[in-house]
Parts: C-alpha cells; structure tokens; sequence
C-alpha cells in the first residue's frame, strides 16, 4: 500500500469575512436619530452623532464615513451589511448591540460599551480603540486585522472562528472567555493582563508560547530559577 506523504498543516478554521456589497445610498438628511428607528441604505457623510440617542435603532445597508460618536446612546442597535469607516468618538454605548456582516475600518474609538453585543461575520480593519468592552459577548467569524486594541475586556465572551491578524492586544483581559478556533498566531504583539489560563481552545505561534511560557508556569504553579 502506498504511504501518503501528505500533511494536515492547518486545523484551524477559518472565519467567515462579510461580504458587503452595498447598494447605492441616499444621504442622511441630519434629523437626529430616534429609539427604534430603521435607516435603510443611508450614508451618513461626517455626520455628528455625538449625545444623539437611538436605542433599538436598525441600521441596514449603511455607510457611516468619519462620524463622531462620542457619547452615542446605540444600545441594543442592530448594524446589518453595513461599513464603519474612520468613525470616532468617546463612550459610545453598544450594549447587547447586534452586528452581523459588518466591516469596521480605521476607527478611533475609546471606552466603547459592546457589553452582551453579538457579532457575526465582522471584520475590524486598522485604526486603533482603547478599553473595548465586550463582556459577556458573543463572537463568530469575527477579524481583527491590522489594529490596535488597548486593554480589551473579553471577560466571560464566546469566541468562536475569532482570528486576530497583524494586530497589537495590549492588556488584553481573557477571564473566564470560551475559545473556539481562535487564531492568535500572527498578533504582532500580544499582551495578556488576565486569563492566560483560559487560552484552550486557541492556536498560538512557537514565539508566542516562549514570551508566555512565564504565564503559563505561573498558572500551574512552577517556579522557573537559574
């Protein structure tokens, strides 16, 4: 019998990336946003959403281009086959937000609330955001590629086909998380506060399990000495 000589090199799947194809767009006409209302195939141009409140609001084939969103009141929104581009602001509220066939590029956000949110088919592209609050969240086919995530909170999250690609995690706070398919292994830098222990369910490089070889010693208890 034949011996094959071929080798399973990758058993990690790969996250399903959106495919938006938005259609053509109507601009926004600026009449501030409203709990529970639906925007359909809008583009909101440099819009100021700062304070605006828009709880349940559904947004769907939509472009939002450099928007502020400091402060926005978005909790429990629903982002569908939609693109965030170069959005910014402070204390953005997404709590049990839903985002599904989402792409997110260039972003300047801090302190963003996504609490309990659930995304699907998401990718994050570039930019940089600081104290991501993704408690208790669920994550599926999600992609952070080229960004920077400065302290991110996953604590207590589902992650699920999550792969982090050319992408700093600074202080990143793993507690308690479920990992399934997460591929950590090309993070240009990656630094983890809390919840070492709770990587099973990940793939990570021969360079990363050295810098994390301490962590993991400590977990179980080793003392490392010369």
């Amino acid at each position: 019998m034949a011996r094959s000589n071929s080798r399973k090199t990758d058993t990690i799947p790969a996250a399903r990336r959106p495919e938006v194809r938005l259609p053509p767009l109507v601009p926004y006409d600026g009449g501030g946003l409203e709990p529970d209302g639906d925007y359909d195939g809008l583009r909101f141009e440099r819009t100021d959403l700062a304070d605006e409140s828009g709880p349940g609001a559904r947004f769907m084939d939509c472009a939002l281009d450099g928007c502020a969103l400091d402060r926005a009141e978005l909790v429990r929104a629903r982002f569908i086959d939609s693109v965030l581009t170069g959005v910014r602001g402070v204390g953005t509220d997404l709590a049990g937000a839903s985002l599904r066939d989402v792409e997110v590029v260039d972003a300047r956000l801090g302190g963003v609330q996504l609490h309990g949110a659930v995304l699907e088919r998401v990718l994050v592209r570039g930019g940089k955001i600081d104290y991501l609050n993704l408690r208790k969240a669920r994550l599926k086919d999600v992609v952070f590629e080229g960004c920077v995530l400065s302290e991110p909170d996953f604590g207590d999250a589902q992650l699920v086909r999550v792969e982090f690609r050319d992408c700093v995690l600074k202080r990143a706070d793993f507690s308690s998380v479920r990992m399934e398919s997460v591929d950590l292994r090309t993070v240009a830098e990656l630094d983890i506060a809390r919840g070492v222990e709770r990587l099973s369910g990940a793939v990570i490089s021969p360079a990363q399990l050295m810098e994390l070889a301490p962590a993991f010693a400590a977990q179980i208890g080793v003392r490392v000495e010369a």
